[in-house]
């Protein structure tokens, strides 16, 4: 964790613009590029993911508009960091997706939601063996400089 996933209606599939890897890439770099004030990282590299969905069928609003498009994202998160760090997360991914579909907005209707969501689980099961070489990574970083 975390996890950041997209949906989007399919109609942005084909549009040149939309670029949903770029958008996938840029969001994780900027998830990995978060830092406390104490310049400790927000999220653990390792554990960041970022998947985004075409939703093949989809309604937006009445229907009157059929190449209305929207795209919704979650960004779940383990409990335990602040209202502040919460604010500065959501303020960094909302500049990287503004950024992003810029050029779209300009050009056709579009929806963006950007939800982040903390909570306790229920049930937790991970089987990963990608965020251990990030935390040998950067441990040895630190202990050779």
């Amino acid at each position: 964790m975390p996890h950041l996933v997209v949906y989007y209606t399919a109609n942005l599939d084909a549009e040149p613009q939309s670029r949903l890897s770029e958008l996938c890439r840029a969001l994780a770099d900027c998830m990995v590029a978060l830092r406390h004030d104490d310049v400790s990282p927000v999220f653990p590299t390792g554990g960041v993911r970022v998947l985004a969905y075409p939703a093949p069928h989809f309604a937006v609003s009445d229907g009157t508009r059929p190449n209305d498009a929207f795209v919704y994202m979650n960004l779940r998160m383990a409990q335990g960091r602040s209202a502040q760090t919460h604010a500065q997360v959501g303020h960094a991914l909302r500049a990287i997706v503004q950024t992003h579909f810029a050029a779209l907005f300009a050009t056709r209707t579009l929806g963006v939601t950007l939800q982040i969501d903390e909570g306790q689980e229920v049930f937790d099961a991970k089987q990963n063996n990608i965020h251990p070489l990030y935390v040998q990574a950067q441990t040895n970083a630190q202990l050779n400089p």
